[in-house]
């Protein structure tokens, strides 16, 4: 680290800084004599999360980055280089009601110079200058503080709940197949015993039982291979399957019809096997055979059943990527799959889902469970829009080094005045109680803050597309976050008015947009 405590910015150097530009002369004075310039080489660690706060610091030069540990992961939060964003012991003024120590660590990741200011001067002035503004301070930081716990919190079991049901529900539909099946399975091989003990008592001979057994195996194998016919073709087919039977004295044959069409055996087999078991043993051994094909479907039931199961399960790990470390290479479709899958019971039976993909995407460097957050929250979003049905389409293609993936709906649209606020924290359009406002700003978040990408929305009615660009490589991962995305709010002019301590203060809480409020979502 090189430090010169001896540099000093002169006043009117640091009425440059959009912080102090409205301070008043003697104020000025006051932080010049105060605060000291100290310079970072690029890569060099300016201050680590859980140490003490002891320093407030204002970017002179250079780009920074903010990161948190996160299940024993760093995780990059922000990234700037904004002149005069600030950072640090940016809670100083609260004093001992809250721990005093850096809620995350900033890196410098090219050569940095700053302003340092030690945190109880920091503290002093905020305390002995802005009276007012402190209490105001105060109260945002413990209210939006509490809020946030209860919000998050019941946004985190809304969301759960919400999943829990849905997933509950698909896996409903094939374990009650399959306890179906197995009912089933369990009267037919009931049935067999009964036979069996037909052929314990003597009444079929060995050559009968013989052909009896070649038969039952040509049975399975006409189940195995299934058949393709219509409804009405069916239908037609079991008439004259139990037509058959009948004129055979067999009893009950229209029972027994829909079990050897189902597995392709009609009259021409059923002929045959008449004359190779001969009459005596006939209705015996199409009785025979019909449990064994029942059997084999049933048993084919099951398996597509516990397969389906199986699938589900295999979503729902995909969607949570509870396996998985936080940064991983993914494959973008993988996760849409599977977080359609999970949304599968919110999907209204009007609503049509078409795929577009480009199968020739490469996997992306990503935090899996997020995206899959922010395709949640998308998804939803549209079908919300189309409550009398319509069309939810899924795009992906690529643009240079980005990977994009375009959500798009035939719903009512986003009216043109309120598209701005659509990223804003707390924003929704929604009724009381059916939304918090949270799922477009943590999308945000988590597209731009997060994987350095950008998340952009056009509508009108009839055609609502979000826009999710991510960038394909490690090295892009790690660039500057896009500054040109449509709803962004953190400009400087926010910050001048006075909105960009209040979002460091609160956003240092969940350790993103601390840098000053530059962030969109910081800056709302």
């Amino acid at each position: 680290m090189s430090t010169t405590p001896e540099d000093r910015l002169t006043p009117e150097q640091l009425r440059t800084l959009f912080l102090f530009e409205s301070l008043s002369i003697e104020q000025i004075h006051w932080l010049a004599e105060r605060g000291r310039v100290e310079r970072r080489d690029a890569g060099e660690v300016v201050y680590r999360e859980g140490e003490p706060a002891t320093c407030f610091f204002v970017l002179l030069r250079g780009a920074i980055s903010l990161h948190r540990v996160l299940h024993g992961d760093d995780v990059e939060v922000n990234r700037t280089d904004q002149r005069g964003v600030y950072s640090g012991a940016t809670r100083a003024y609260l004093g001992d009601r809250v721990e005093q120590s850096y809620p995350h660590t900033m890196r410098a990741v090219s050569d940095a110079e700053f302003f340092v200011l030690p945190a109880d001067e920091f503290a002093y002035a905020v305390r002995t200058w802005f009276p007012m503004a402190l209490h105001l301070l105060e109260g945002l930081f413990f209210g939006t503080r509490a809020a946030n716990a209860i919000v998050n919190e019941r946004e985190r079991l809304l969301a759960l709940a919400s999943l829990s049901a849905g997933l509950t529900h698909e896996l409903n539909n094939p374990a009650a197949a399959a306890l179906r099946a197995t009912a089933g399975l369990r009267e037919r091989v009931t049935g067999m015993r009964h036979k069996l003990a037909m052929i314990a008592d003597g009444r079929l001979d060995g050559a009968a039982l013989h052909k009896l057994v070649g038969l039952q195996d040509d049975a399975v194998r006409h189940a195995a291979a299934g058949v393709d016919l219509t409804a009405m073709e069916t239908a037609d087919e079991e008439d004259t399957v139990s037509d058959w039977l009948e004129e055979r004295g067999i009893a009950r044959a229209w029972d027994l019809a829909p079990s050897l069409v189902a597995a392709g055996i009609g009259v021409p087999w059923l002929t045959e096997a008449a004359s190779t078991v001969g009459d005596e043993y006939f209705e015996g051994a199409v009785r025979w055979i019909t449990y064994t094909i029942d059997t084999e479907l049933m048993m084919g039931e099951i398996d597509d059943s516990v397969e389906r199961i199986s699938e589900l399960v295999g979503a729902a790990r995909q969607y949570s990527q509870l396996d998985r470390t936080p940064l991983q290479i993914v494959d973008v479709h993988a996760l849409i799959d599977a977080t359609l899958t999970m949304l599968q019971a919110k999907i209204p039976q009007g609503v049509r889902v078409v795929r577009e993909y480009d199968k020739s995407l490469p996997s992306i460097p990503a935090y899996g469970a997020e995206l899959n957050q922010v395709w949640t929250n998308l998804i939803v979003n549209a079908l919300d829009a189309m409550p009398d049905g319509g069309t939810l389409t899924v795009r992906t293609w690529r643009e240079d080094a980005r990977l994009m993936v375009e959500i798009a709906d035939t719903g009512v649209g986003i009216a043109k005045d309120i598209r701005p606020r659509i990223f804003e924290p707390f924003f929704t359009t929604k009724q009381v109680g059916e939304g918090t406002g949270l799922g477009l700003d943590i999308s945000y978040r988590i597209v731009v803050n997060k994987h350095h990408g950008d998340l952009r929305v056009t509508s009108e009615p009839g055609d609502t597309r979000f826009t999710v660009c991510l960038p394909i490589e490690q090295e892009a991962a790690n660039s500057e976050p896009s500054g040109d995305t449509e709803g962004e709010t953190g400009t400087r002019t926010e910050t001048e008015a006075g909105t960009g301590t209040a979002a460091a203060e609160t956003d240092s809480e969940a350790s993103t947009g601390a840098a000053g409020g530059v962030s969109p979502a910081a800056g709302g």
